[in-house]
């Protein structure tokens, strides 16, 4: 393994702990800068496993950019800067969606995948329908949707791959948008991003270790 890539993913996960703490002290400062650090060492991982070389490897640091990008945006609590944010892991999801298509695809996978992921995008939907204002009922369900296309595209390459790290990368993904959404409409503490900030970069880092 390169060295350089192992050590981004160690300094990824060290910004994490330190923004995990900084979010239990409600220490703004630091947890802007140690959320930038370990968005910004996801993307140079992505970049040190030569992202660019393969169009599979170009869509990931595409989507990894544009989840850079969601995560500035998420560190407002305002509505027009989390759309924003949340537009931009929309298209995240949709660049992944797009890489899984570039490699084999298992039909059978393919058809477990999407019931098993559309059943809980209707369970999330109707959880949170009620709690949802007219402006995000539209984007939250495009993003609903863009997560089960992730997730069954996943599914399907993993299967047919036999190479699940993407796979595993796009559900951890999936399950933290949970946690996001559960701090935003439904009851925000801090036990939401204890779990769900480590899990969500854990999944990045899968998906750009898929890289290699």
């Amino acid at each position: 393994m390169p060295r350089i890539a192992i050590a981004l993913t160690i300094g990824c996960l060290f910004a994490v702990y330190g923004l995990v703490v900084a979010e239990k002290r409600n220490l703004s400062a630091a947890r802007g800068l140690s959320k930038v650090a370990a968005s910004t060492a996801f993307v140079l991982l992505a970049l040190s496993l030569h992202a660019a070389a393969t169009s599979y490897g170009q869509l990931v640091l595409l989507a990894l950019v544009l989840s850079w990008i969601g995560d500035v945006f998420l560190l407002s609590r305002r509505s027009v800067p989390f759309l924003a944010g949340l537009g931009s892991f929309l298209l995240a999801h949709v660049a992944y969606s797009v890489a899984f298509a570039t490699g084999a695809l298992s039909a059978g996978a393919f058809l477990v995948g999407l019931i098993f992921a559309s059943a809980v995008g209707v369970i999330t939907l109707r959880w949170l329908w009620g709690r949802l204002d007219v402006p995000y009922r539209l984007a939250v369900t495009a993003y609903v949707v863009a997560i089960v296309a992730m997730c069954t595209m996943a599914i399907a390459h993993g299967a047919a791959s036999q190479s699940w790290l993407a796979a595993v990368g796009a559900v951890a993904f999936a399950a933290s948008d949970i946690s996001v959404a559960r701090d935003r409409f439904v009851a925000s503490a801090f036990l939401n991003k204890a779990w769900g900030l480590p899990v969500y970069y854990c999944a990045q880092l899968l998906l750009a270790w898929s890289i290699a």
